[in-house]
């Protein structure tokens, strides 16, 4: 889409506000600034309860928050992830990253096919620069040099003609640290994988959620109490188990009432036949079956209730309440329908509150403590019709009396019971507790712990490889030829220049054939010259280390004058 809107022939049809907002949204400034938004638009999430893991707590905050509770709902902020803002920023993002990703990875390419540059004309000019002398030829010494730097640097040997003062060379061209550009891309490539996983993810993943009491369990496929699958989700194609029952659900608690463990100890079974096994689920160690993962979300108490009717078989059930604080006062119905001999409705309904540890405030009982402690059931009964035959959706955790009469109420411990009008008893006979278990599939996951793994690799690469270039340029010195001369100076001219020639404002001289040597073969004088593409900080011992150790593996003469010796830095020198 880039050449699309820069090619010559299609640019005049693109309005200019157009090319200049693609330009715009393609910048890696615009990127970083919608994967800042996502970021922030995601916070609501792990804030507040969200619909499709809770949905009990979302009704709960609208019930106690009124209005605010009704603005967040109409923009999706219990739902952040199904939201259209937070597709709308998730979209801009990806198609920045891909929009700035196709150029840079053609510019990388392009520099990894070219050869290091030219040394320059003036090395000396160079921040870092220093000059040895060898007995090698200046051939020899290039392939040695070569040989020293590889396989780190990228090196390139070039040949210099003869132009004026300027004697024949040769120069070496090294460079390193191009895997710094490539940890950079690995990092924003893996980004935009994972953005792409999560996308797909989406769309193949499922969700499904259910309140178990002890002694309880599910199967899945089946009936849960909230339940969201991706578009591509096939139903047929879900895995088959089952969590055959909740054996026991186990609640330990610190001193100061905070929560140190939840644990459910469940017997499961994989496929229709399958054999039955036993495993614990607690809040990070899910259960693993067939690629689905059962996770413990939530959990309460189930107060178990008899109602016996006079002339009735007695009633037990034990109906799952829920919490309405971290103490675990919690709130539900009990509900036994019958029928008058005229046909009318003949129900009674029990409204219930559940305190694990009660305390009471002239007759009101509150929980000072979530864990089990003489608990007591404060109970409201009701008589008459309780609608449940109308077909209209209601809610199993609340009780329509608009139609029924209050006939009592009391608060009960363990074992005590109230009697209404009729006759009809209700009795407190204990309690068991509940687990919100969720079954959760998600085929990316394994994809997303990759590119993960790649985006840190990729973002340690760019933080740790360092851009270096170092140049050698080999001018060959003719032995023996300078004693009855007198001195030849060779290094830097008037104009900073290589050249043997003219001293004036160059480097000191090489006289006398003892400077030069016996005569036995031809010696080189090596320039050496480096410059950091970044973190220059610490280039300086680095290119010192650097020159240190091409002067060892030179066999430089250390007597030459001019030479300026290198301290050795330890541990620089490395990408």
């Amino acid at each position: 889409m880039a050449r699309f809107l820069n090619s010559d022939r299609t640019a005049r049809s693109v309005p200019p506000i157009v090319r200049k907002a693609w330009r715009r949204l393609i910048s890696m400034r615009t990127a970083l600034v919608l994967l800042f938004l996502l970021a922030l638009a995601a916070v609501p999430g792990s804030l507040l309860p969200q619909r499709p893991l809770n949905p009990a707590k979302v009704q709960s905050y609208l019930d106690t928050h009124g209005a605010w509770g009704r603005f967040l709902n109409s923009i999706g902020a219990f739902d952040v992830f199904g939201s259209f803002w937070f597709a709308a920023v998730y979209l801009l993002l990806f198609v920045s990253l891909i929009g700035c990703l196709i150029p840079r990875i053609r510019v990388y390419a392009r520099a990894l096919r070219a050869k290091p540059l030219k040394a320059p004309r003036h090395l000396d000019r160079l921040a870092e620069n220093d000059r040895m002398t060898s007995r090698l030829a200046p051939d020899e010494a290039a392939a040695l040099v070569r040989s020293q730097l590889r396989p780190r640097w990228r090196t390139v040997v070039r040949t210099e003609e003869a132009t004026g003062t300027r004697p024949a060379a040769v120069t070496v061209s090294a460079e390193k640290g191009y895997s710094r550009e490539a940890g950079n891309l690995l990092f924003h490539l893996s980004l935009l994988a994972a953005l792409v996983l999560i996308a797909l993810g989406r769309l193949y993943s499922y969700e499904g959620s259910t309140v178990v009491t002890e002694g309880e369990g599910f199967c899945n496929p089946g009936l849960y109490d909230s339940y969201r699958s991706g578009s591509w989700v096939q139903v047929g194609s879900t895995k088959k188990f089952c969590v055959d029952e909740l054996n026991k659900f186990t609640a330990t608690y610190r001193d100061d009432g905070t929560p140190s463990q939840f644990k459910a100890d469940v017997t499961y079974s994989e496929g229709i036949d399958g054999v039955p096994k036993h495993d614990s689920i607690t809040v990070n160690h899910p259960l693993r079956l067939q690629g689905d993962r059962v996770y413990l979300i939530n959990h309460g108490f189930s107060p178990t209730v008899t109602i016996t009717r006079p002339g009735r078989q007695p009633v037990t059930s034990s109906n799952p309440f829920l919490p309405q604080d971290g103490f675990l006062t919690s709130e539900g119905v009990v509900l036994l329908t019958g029928t008058k001999a005229d046909g009318s409705a003949d129900d009674i309904g029990v409204q219930g509150l559940f305190a694990p540890t009660p305390q009471d405030n002239g007759g009101v009982i509150t929980s000072i403590g979530p864990q089990p402690n003489n608990p007591v059931l404060a109970i409201f009964a009701f008589k008459g019709d309780s609608q449940l035959g109308t077909g209209l959706p209601r809610s199993v955790y609340s009780l329509d009396t608009s139609k029924m009469t209050k006939v009592g109420a009391k608060n009960l411990a363990v074992g005590q019971s109230m009697k209404l009008p009729d006759g009809t008893t209700v009795r407190f006979d204990g309690y068991k507790q509940w687990a919100t278990l969720q079954v959760s599939h998600d085929p990316t996951q394994g994809y997303l712990l990759i590119a993960a793994i790649l985006m840190v690799a990729g973002l340690l690469g760019s933080l740790v490889v360092r851009r270096r270039r170092v140049w050698l340029r080999l001018t060959p010195v003719a032995a023996g030829s300078a004693g009855s001369a007198g001195s030849v100076a060779v290094g830097a001219v008037a104009g900073g220049s290589d050249a043997v020639g003219s001293v004036a404002g160059g480097w000191d001289a090489v006289g006398s054939d003892a400077d030069v040597g016996d005569g036995a073969g031809p010696r080189t004088l090596i320039a050496v010259g480096g410059l950091a593409r970044n973190d220059s900080g610490e280039f300086a011992a680095e290119f010192a280390a650097l020159v240190a150790a091409l002067a060892a593996a030179l066999n430089v003469d250390t007597s030459a004058v001019g030479h300026r010796s290198a301290a050795v830095a330890a541990g620089v020198g490395k990408d």
